[in-house]
């Protein structure tokens, strides 16, 4: 059942994609933000600083370290990101990227698709994002899907 949800939503934001991929982001209006992010859901809360810096306009990387949960978690993602039409400030992510948790004497890998938006407030450097973070946890010789993980992101922003 989990993995035909994962499939749905998947092909949902597939088709949103490619229905405004013609979208550029000139809306983005900075090259580097650094600030906090806050990871919330089942499971407990994450805390911890993230950067994410803009390759060209539409595709970005960010990474993290995220404290919490009796872990610590290092991510990285990429992201391809545009904004709406007519809206000035309110641009879209679509990313993907690994994670490793190192915690409790183990080591965890997954694999995070974060969707979301993001406001940059006009005349100030501070943007805004909340996301939805599905996650794929391999753990041994099993996987395990938590769609439950959401965040919000606080960045100071470069131009």
């Amino acid at each position: 059942m989990q993995k035909r949800i994962t499939f749905l939503c998947l092909t949902a934001v597939f088709v949103f994609v490619r229905g405004v991929s013609a979208q550029t982001a000139e809306g983005n209006q900075y090259k580097l933000g650094g600030g906090i992010l806050i990871d919330v859901g089942d499971g407990g809360t994450m805390v911890g600083p993230h950067a994410k810096y803009f390759f060209t306009p539409n595709h970005a990387g960010e990474a993290a370290v995220l404290f919490g949960r009796g872990a610590t978690f290092v991510h990285g993602v990429y992201s391809y990101n545009s904004t709406f039409p007519g809206v000035n400030g309110l641009s879209w992510h679509l990313g993907a990227g690994p994670s490793v948790a190192f915690g409790g004497g183990t080591t965890l890998f997954t694999l995070m698709a974060p969707v979301g938006v993001e406001f940059v407030i006009p005349k100030a450097p501070i943007a805004v994002s909340v996301d939805w973070r599905p996650r794929y946890f391999f753990i041994e010789n099993e996987t395990y899907f938590d769609a439950s993980r959401f965040g919000l992101g606080l960045r100071y922003t470069i131009k």
